[in-house]
């Protein structure tokens, strides 16, 4: 064999390698197969009551996703505000990710977690829209059913009180 085809050779190997390496190291979670729910709510802006249009329409999807014994959950928030709104309409804004069993009676919580976004959702484009992605959560459930649920919670900024929350469809079982 010729210097060169080894040479050609052993790179080839190299790149196999780096190739492998990267697929292996790749997140668990990406390679899942997501099932999702989409709800919609428009919600009046609390703290405005002047002649502008004030709703907020917000669409959520919950996505649930299993691996083995394991289920995932994730959610995705969008939203269309108002054009009007400053960028300090909110003291707090979040949301929690919720998974839980599907089990006969109350549903148990098995993971959850509270995503705050107030920065995003007041930064958001010109036309007043903006979404934000949460993270992933995960818990062991073994064989038993298992979906994403969440809530939104909103604090208007010196009004009513502190937050108010919304729920939102759950994701299919998996």
């Amino acid at each position: 064999m010729s210097t060169l085809a080894r040479r050609a050779g052993t790179g080839l190997l190299a790149v196999a390698a780096v190739a492998g390496a990267t697929m292996i190291s790749a997140s668990p979670a990406a390679a899942l197969t997501w099932r999702c729910t989409s709800s919609f709510a428009s919600i009046d802006q609390a703290n405005y009551s002047g002649p502008q249009p004030d709703q907020w329409d917000f669409t959520v999807k919950n996505c649930a996703a299993r691996s083995g014994s394991y289920v995932y959950a994730k959610a995705v928030i969008k939203w269309d505000g108002p054009l009007f709104v400053s960028d300090n309409w909110f003291d707090g804004a979040y949301y929690r990710l919720v998974l839980k069993k599907s089990v006969a009676g109350t549903d148990p919580t098995v993971a959850k977690k509270d995503y705050e976004f107030e920065g995003t959702l007041e930064n958001r484009d010109v036309f007043g829209n903006g979404s934000y992605s949460t993270g992933t959560i995960k818990a062991r459930v073994n064989s038993t059913k298992a979906y994403a649920d969440g809530t939104l919670y909103l604090d208007w900024r010196h009004c009513c009180g502190g937050y108010k929350s919304w729920g939102w469809s759950a994701s299919p079982r998996v």
